[in-house]
């Protein structure tokens, strides 16, 4: 337990012959920002690492007395029968007969995909197959395509849409760790991405859409998007790329759902473009056959309007 307590100090200067930590080095990279660890270490491990901590931070050895301010249990793997993976119970799937059936990405992809980071997952023969045909759509829509053609502008402009939700979603679930959804949202991008295909594949807003999937997918799929980074002709590898920023405003949808209310209680919804004046959104909301019955004969004391949200006739 001794070595294991401070051994994320050597880390950080581990050729270091004159001294177990070089303290300027580790007044860089400490404290952890993250401590990933199974629950199984919180009574034994975790308190010695951060026992050993505080005693070096008595000592002046370190600045600090947290190794790492936030501690993430990552859930376990069960097997097909339900009962969690052991090798005492001789239950173990080993990765690599796994990835040498459907290759390491797919790997990759379903164990990030089965279940939030920090819940429980079973494993199921039948689900990977799922991950696996999804990145096969991904191989299928970076294949170069026969001819080139002019973009279209509402699907190129559709299609911008879809990047920019997808880059702000993926990137605030790979900040939360939420790896999950984040797949769920490359699935839809791909999807997206296979619809618009017949009027944009060869224009210049296919192109940027399709390297955007890539980027996106690199962390989780890191083999498939390098292959197909370099065959549509880049040079330097894909993982040294920047990754994606979006503008805010693209991730807005057009179109938006207006809730109607009489008195505090729900009578209809109207879809309306994002932006419109609230005061024709309130005329068509009065003229909405199923709010009339709520208002005729009576007074209409005040109209309460939330922009893009909200429209609540108060009544009496």
């Amino acid at each position: 337990f001794v070595d294991s307590s401070w051994y994320y100090l050597r880390f950080c200067s581990p050729h270091d012959d004159q001294a177990p930590f070089d303290r300027t080095a580790v007044r860089y990279w400490c404290p952890l920002d993250l401590y990933v660890g199974g629950a199984e270490h919180a009574v034994m491990h975790l308190l010695y690492f951060r026992f050993f901590t505080k005693v070096l931070a008595d000592a002046g050895l370190v600045e600090f007395r947290e190794p790492a301010p936030r501690l993430l249990n990552q859930g376990t793997m069960h097997a097909p029968d339900g009962k969690r993976m052991s090798k005492s119970k001789h239950n173990v799937i080993t990765p690599d007969s796994v990835a040498e059936q459907f290759g390491a990405d797919t790997l990759r992809g379903y164990i990030v995909f089965m279940s939030p980071y920090t819940g429980d997952a079973q494993w199921d023969p039948q689900g990977i197959n799922g991950i696996h045909r999804w990145l096969g759509r991904v191989w299928d829509l970076c294949q170069k395509p026969a001819r080139k053609s002019a973009d279209r502008e509402p699907q190129a402009e559709e299609l911008k849409r879809w990047v920019h939700k997808t880059i702000k979603r993926v990137t605030a679930d790979m900040e939360s760790l939420e790896f999950n959804t984040a797949v769920s949202a490359l699935m839809e991008l791909t999807n997206a991405l296979q619809r618009l295909r017949p009027a944009l594949e060869g224009s210049e807003a296919w192109g940027w859409g399709v390297r955007s999937l890539l980027t996106l997918v690199a962390p989780i799929a890191p083999h498939i998007t390098e292959e197909l980074w370099h065959s549509l002709g880049h040079q330097r590898s894909i993982h040294l790329e920047s990754w994606p920023t979006y503008d805010d405003a693209l991730t807005l949808d057009e179109v938006v759902t207006v809730v109607i209310q009489v008195n505090g209680k729900l009578r209809d919804r109207l879809e309306v473009p994002r932006g419109t004046e609230m005061q024709s959104v309130q005329e068509q909301a009065l003229a909405s056959k199923r709010v009339q019955p709520y208002v005729e004969g009576n007074q209409i004391v005040k109209v309460i309007t939330v922009p893009d949200k909200l429209v609540n006739i108060v009544v009496r």
